[in-house]
């Protein structure tokens, strides 16, 4: 197989990418943008939005999350709902994430899988994992299977996962990975075995901050992850998943390089969809505390913002939220969700919370998140993507 440019090389041990680019990008100046924009600027970016088929930049992003555009919030919440039921119709997907492992050999200061935290480590056996799907069949009509893993490449690398893939192809027709980031070869090998997409959160885009919350492990290095985007598309990934973890620094200069990244890859990788999620800290076995504290307010604001930024991108909600919020960001700009979640590897056949990455925080049933949908007025859709279609 050919040897591709985001995978390492003797001149570029992370490979190339996005982290080609990322020491353009000052933060301190692009956090104070944010705060200095005016109602003005807002009005003209809302009127852009509506008026022009020029694509907003991720200036005019900033401009929709800043201080100033609270006192707009209404009406980026009326074009939010406009766009996103215009692209998606009246629609939430529904996915579940499957934990296959919690060991990692990151150090990850905010995270309960934190390798020095300590608490019985699992990895799922392959006949643990059929129990799984069999388990999560019978709580729903999910065709949407994310799988979740901590780093941990000798116990839960390539290998194993494509081995999981193939238990889990006949259960379902969607299958996303949220593991260690890998190299490109890997991911196309993974795709030509039923992978669907990839979710990884970039954590934080504040390349000096960054080493603060990741002092050991392979996930220390920012490059190699940052260019892992890079490799999924150039493995050719039908969907690509990113975010950052709201809390750990000021979540307007996050947005605004996630819509940085989000265009470079978009114009690099045209052929793959993308997805963006806004996860907040939430209490895990570490107890790590947020630096920043996002608000729900802050949260519909970025979500408006981002779904007027970019009309097409999947934004997507867990149940690291609670019910009353995530029945409130309905019509906003959110498209998918997850339900029933379980948080620690065999949680659905054999529940065991001492073994959660962190807490959960909407705890209905699958049935019932279904039925909040439908009475906000819209379709719980089990199923939304087949190899078929492709």
């Amino acid at each position: 197989m050919r040897q591709m440019k985001s995978d390492p090389s003797p001149d570029a041990i992370f490979g190339h990418g996005f982290a080609d680019l990322i020491d353009s990008f000052d933060w301190d100046s692009i956090v104070a943008k944010v705060y200095d924009a005016t109602t003005h600027q807002v009005d003209e970016v809302l009127d852009k939005a509506k008026t022009s088929s020029s694509l907003l930049s991720p200036e005019d992003l900033g401009i929709l999350i800043s201080p100033a555009a609270t006192s707009r919030l209404e009406d980026l919440a009326a074009l939010a709902k406009s766009i996103t039921d215009m692209r998606f119709g009246k629609t939430i997907s529904l996915y579940i994430p499957m934990y296959v492992g919690n060991a990692c050999t990151n150090k990850c200061v905010y995270c309960g899988f934190n390798h020095d935290n300590d608490f019985s480590r699992k990895i799922l056996s392959f006949d643990e994992i059929r129990e799984e799907c069999e388990a999560i069949k019978d709580l729903g009509s999910f065709q949407n299977l994310l799988l979740v893993a901590g780093e941990y490449p000798s116990l839960c690398g390539i290998d194993y996962m494509e081995k999981v893939l193939e238990i889990c192809r006949p259960y379902f027709h969607n299958l996303t990975l949220e593991v260690q980031p890998m190299k490109a070869i890997h991911y196309k090998r993974l795709a030509e075995n039923g992978l669907n997409g990839v979710v990884c959160f970039q954590e934080t885009y504040h390349k000096q901050a960054y080493p603060r919350y990741h002092p050991r492990g392979m996930k220390s290095h920012f490059d190699w992850r940052l260019n892992g985007f890079d490799r999924m598309g150039e493995a050719g990934l039908h969907k690509i998943g990113m975010g950052a973890l709201l809390g750990l620094e000021d979540w307007h200069g996050e947005a605004v390089m996630m819509g940085h990244h989000l265009r470079y890859l978009q114009k690099k990788y045209w052929r793959s969809r993308f997805s963006i999620n806004f996860p907040r800290l939430r209490p895990s076995e570490s107890g790590f505390k947020p630096n920043f504290i996002v608000s729900d307010a802050d949260i519909v604001q970025l979500c408006c913002a981002f779904r007027i930024f970019d009309n097409d991108i999947d934004i997507s909600f867990s149940t690291r939220e609670n019910s009353y919020f995530r029945n409130a960001i309905i019509g906003l700009g959110a498209t998918s969700m997850s339900a029933g979640s379980r948080t620690e590897p065999g949680g659905y056949s054999h529940p065991d919370n001492a073994l959660e990455q962190f807490e959960i925080s909407d705890n209905r049933s699958p049935q019932e998140v279904a039925m909040a949908i439908q009475e906000k007025g819209y379709d719980a859709v089990w199923k939304d993507w087949d190899m078929i279609f492709d």
